[in-house]
């Protein structure tokens, strides 16, 4: 398939000729206005107060009918659209012939119809069922996001055997295999599925006989078996021919099932096993759908999604992937990341691929900004069928808000709604979202049809706590755990801090105020508001900053640990830049010291000084730190968020060493004195 910009690649591409948005792109001034009908809605919330203070949000419309499994929606969808597109992947030339939906040549896609998938679930529930597997021997699987895994997953699902998509870093990045013992201690699987057995051989090693694997459990590949043991190919579960006990295990299930595990991203604490029943992930898409009009308004223009982040966390596994069973849809797997070197993939699959809505991080966000601008077909083909386009993860910068509304507008004519919510992994996701267009980014919106929020003081800040069928029931195998995280009133405990857009009107929504586990005291008494001020600064400091921790806790001022970009640093010192194509960067350690570089963040230091309002958000010394932030230890996420505790733990020399009363040669200090 050829990657031409401006050639026709298939269904999901501009065809030739003018597209309907066309007319429209050379309007944009008359057209300011205008924002791209995406039939979203808002169905309004009324608040009640209560006696102790606490108030309650409730959503004005209420939730519908939902299916028992997702893929309930499957079979619909085989026996409606059958040769639809459900999900497709590129392949490189080589892999074996004999899969379904297989196409030749070097970087095609492969793509499987809603009736191979169909076919696929029948097939492996039953190889499933012949195991023997269970709620206590479920499916764990290690590698990432492909064809294998998908089916893997709706299989189990659709025979009531829970799968556990556990995060790869813990198998490949991981060091010790601590996180991934830890994982599979809790779930004790009986079967374990990673598509490259080579790649993940020393993390089965590691595991397996130990108290968090029995021994022999069975490792099915796709390919390249271990060495060391028997493994089963992917393909002979595929083979397996269905009986009625496929039937007879479905009609089993019930809305309160377990239909799989997910891991919390242990940002504030080490991961935790959360169980998804399938009430959640169906009330969920059910919610989604009544709130994202454009999913099904048009049967004839299902949702076609492009999307690379990973299953094993519920952003794309649950919410992502759902919305396109739910609604038949087609989804294109993106090997892409947003990382240099890596978006190069996305960006490629972009030219090929037109989504009608876009989910991301904001890093995703920013690295394609230059792509956008840069190239006016790759900017056509993103927005043209666009309807909506969601962030979710972390904040999203205003600046990197405000070009997307500008390139959106000037390649099409219409404004297209960019927006986010509040939710975690223990709510499915969605909890509260934004559907309607404003003038900031970062506003979360209101509940969601079926879910109350409760709003509970908590010093100066307001603590949301969720209630609906979409909750989880609690942490696999962890009582004490699920115990701390529900209220009496059954409300789960978000752990995030909201606040009104405006207190007099509930449906203007809410934004986000931080997380309480990170907030600190400095030795005054003063509050700081970790979670908003790291946004701040992560804005002003950028592009030289991947992230911050702040520092202070019972200490007179603000400091932070810079966890800087080295490549953007790099930029500001020309005689450490690399003189030709294969010339090495200069080491981490010289550019850190340059001149340039302490020149440069002792500005920014400054300038940010200079919009504070007092000592709880001004920044007094910074530290910027050589070594990354380790995973092992516990101190970033696999999908990339710091856990600010950990860090601070870990490295409290350092910390030690940013207050000294005499610093040194490493601390850049503030100069200006606090008025």
């Amino acid at each position: 398939m050829t990657t031409q910009p401006h050639a026709y690649t298939g269904p999901h591409a501009e065809p030739p000729g003018q597209s309907r948005h066309a007319a429209m792109a050379g309007q944009a001034g008359s057209a300011a206005g205008r924002v791209r009908d995406a039939n979203l809605r808002a169905s309004g919330a009324s608040l009640e107060r209560l006696p102790d203070g606490a108030m309650l949000v409730r959503p004005d419309e209420p939730l519908r009918a939902y299916p028992k499994t997702l893929t309930d929606r499957v079979f619909h969808w085989a026996a409606t659209v059958p040769d639809r597109i459900c999900i497709a992947k590129r392949e490189p030339h080589g892999i074996r012939a004999g899969r379904a939906g297989r196409a030749g040549g070097s970087g095609d896609w492969r793509r499987l119809t809603y009736a191979q998938v169909r076919d696929a679930i029948l097939a492996l529930g039953q190889a499933l069922l012949d195991r023997h597997l269970s709620t206590d021997r479920p499916v764990a699987i290690l590698s990432e996001n492909d064809l294998e895994q998908f089916l893997l997953t709706l299989a189990g699902q659709h025979v009531g055997i829970p799968v556990a998509p556990i995060s790869p870093a813990y198998s490949l990045v991981s060091k010790d295999f601590n996180r991934l013992r830890q994982a599979m201690r809790l779930i004790t699987p009986g079967l374990i599925f990673a598509a490259d057995g080579q790649r993940f051989a020393r993390a089965i090693e590691a595991i397996e006989g130990t108290d968090a694997v029995a021994p022999g459990v069975e490792i099915v590949v796709t390919s390249s078996p271990l060495a060391t043991r028997a493994c089963t190919d992917f393909a002979q579960l595929a083979s397996t021919a269905p009986t009625p006990r496929v039937a007879e295990a479905h009609a089993q299930i019930a809305l309160d099932s377990i239909a799989k595990f997910l891991f919390t991203s242990g940002s504030t604490s080490m991961p935790k096993a959360v169980i998804n029943t399938h009430r959640m992930l169906c009330s969920n898409q059910q919610m989604i759908a009544q709130i994202f009009g454009f999913l099904h308004a048009v049967p004839a223009d299902p949702p076609v999604i492009l999307d690379w982040l990973p299953w094993n966390h519920t952003f794309g596994g649950n919410h992502n992937i759902g919305i396109v069973l739910y609604n038949g849809g087609t989804y294109y797997i993106d090997e892409g990341k947003p990382a240099p070197g890596l978006i190069e993939e996305t960006v490629r699959n972009l030219r090929e691929i037109s989504p009608t809505v876009h989910f991301n991080v904001p890093k995703g966000y920013e690295g394609l900004l230059p792509f956008l601008r840069a190239e006016p077909a790759l900017r056509h083909n993103f927005f043209h069928r666009a309807k909506f386009l969601f962030y979710a993860a972390a904040g999203l910068s205003q600046p990197v808000w405000d070009a997307y509304r500008q390139l959106a507008l000037d390649t099409c004519g219409e404004r297209i709604i960019m927006a986010t919510g509040l939710g975690s992994t223990e709510t499915s996701p969605m909890a509260i979202q934004c559907t309607w267009e404003t003038d900031r980014a970062g506003l979360i919106g209101i509940p969601v049809p079926g879910v109350e929020l409760k709003l509970v003081p908590r010093g100066k800040k307001l603590e949301a706590r969720v209630r609906g069928p979409n909750i989880t029931p609690g942490y696999w195998r962890q009582p004490d755990l699920t115990a701390k995280v529900f209220d009496q009133d059954g409300f789960y405990t978000f752990g995030d801090a909201v606040q009104f857009v405006d207190p007099a009107d509930v449906n203007k929504g809410f934004v986000f105020d931080g997380r309480f586990a990170e907030d600190f005291k400095l030795a005054t008494g003063t509050w700081v508001s970790v979670g908003p001020l790291r946004t701040k600064i992560l804005a002003h400091f950028a592009p030289y900053v991947r992230d911050v921790v702040i520092t202070g806790h019972d200490r007179d001022d603000l400091g932070m640990l810079v966890f800087p970009d080295f490549d953007a640093c790099c930029a500001l010192c020309p005689s450490l830049a690399p003189s030709g194509g294969t010339a090495p960067r200069a080491s981490d350690a010289q550019i850190l010291s340059h001149a340039a570089v302490r020149e440069k963040f002792a500005a920014l230091l400054e300038s940010f000084a200079a919009s504070a309002t007092g000592s709880s958000n001004r920044v007094v010394r910074a530290i910027l730190v050589e070594e990354p932030p380790s995973l092992d230890a516990g101190e970033i996420t696999d999908k990339g968020s710091l856990n600010q505790r950990a860090v601070i733990e870990r490295r409290c020399e350092t910390v030690d060493e940013l207050y000294a009363a005499a610093p040194s040669a490493k601390i850049i200090c503030l100069q200006t004195k606090e008025t």
